[in-house]
């Protein structure tokens, strides 16, 4: 892949959507280089809102369809970032 794919997952209600959001993350693990997991929690409280950001490789069609699909899942909103190498 001759960019760079960073997107950033916001998932609304975790308890709620992370199963869906884990499954996607599952069927496309090979094209995730690294994944990183976000959501405020102390002792007394854990958030409900997460954000995951992914630093994606390999296939770009593979990418922008994981994209488009954690997209498409209620509670779920994608924002992407993409470098291009020179």
């Amino acid at each position: 892949m001759d960019k760079h794919y960073v997107l950033g997952v916001h998932v609304t209600d975790r308890v709620e959507h992370a199963g869906k959001v884990q499954d996607l993350l599952t069927t496309y693990g090979c094209n995730i280089k690294t994944r990183i997991g976000l959501h405020e929690t102390d002792r007394e409280h854990c958030a409900p809102n997460g954000l995951i950001v992914l630093e994606l490789c390999g296939d770009e069609a593979a990418c922008d369809e994981l994209r488009d699909k954690l997209n498409a899942l209620h509670g779920v909103e994608v924002q992407q970032m993409v470098f291009e190498h020179q």
